[in-house]
């Protein structure tokens, strides 16, 4: 029988720690940015591991946030914490169904691959795939990365 552990446990795992865990997606902030509830009604905020997406102020960032939120909102996912970044956020992989999402959003052109916080090349792979087909931000011909774009100041955006 698998062991439920709470939203607080799963929080409470140092960085080194993984563990995947049954949540219900209940809200979308950005197109990395999601809330889950767990089976026992606790509230957890998670970053997208490996991926950033544009600021909802920039271009595509509202369709990024769409992208997401068609692919897991009001879904079961499981999910996957693999850090917790400055701003007390769990870092995270969802995965609906097996699927990773967070390569899916990289596949569909509407996040970067986070190469400073993941080494995972399938990523990289996936963000080279969509460049070429230009999917997403990528249908500009120089998209502006989010990173870029919050140190310019140009974003009102704290998440």
């Amino acid at each position: 029988m698998k062991k439920m552990i709470s939203a607080a446990a799963v929080l409470a795992f140092s960085a080194s720690s993984t563990y995947a865990e049954q949540f219900r997606v209940v809200g979308v902030s950005h197109g990395d940015t999601v809330k889950v509830l767990s089976p026992d009604n606790r509230q957890m905020k998670c970053r997208l591991h490996g991926i950033d997406a544009p600021e909802s102020s920039q271009s595509n960032g509202q369709a990024s946030k769409a992208s997401l939120s068609d692919m897991i909102y009001r879904k079961t996912v499981d999910v996957e914490v693999v850090d917790r970044d400055q701003y007390g956020r769990s870092v995270c992989r969802i995965f609906l169904n097996g699927v990773d999402g967070n390569i899916v959003q990289i596949q569909r052109g509407f996040a970067w691959w986070y190469s400073r916080y993941s080494k995972d090349a399938s990523y990289g792979q996936a963000q080279d795939a969509a460049r070429q087909q230009r999917l997403g931000l990528w249908a500009e011909p120089n998209p502006t990365p989010p990173w870029a774009f919050r140190r310019e100041g140009r974003s009102n955006n704290f998440r």
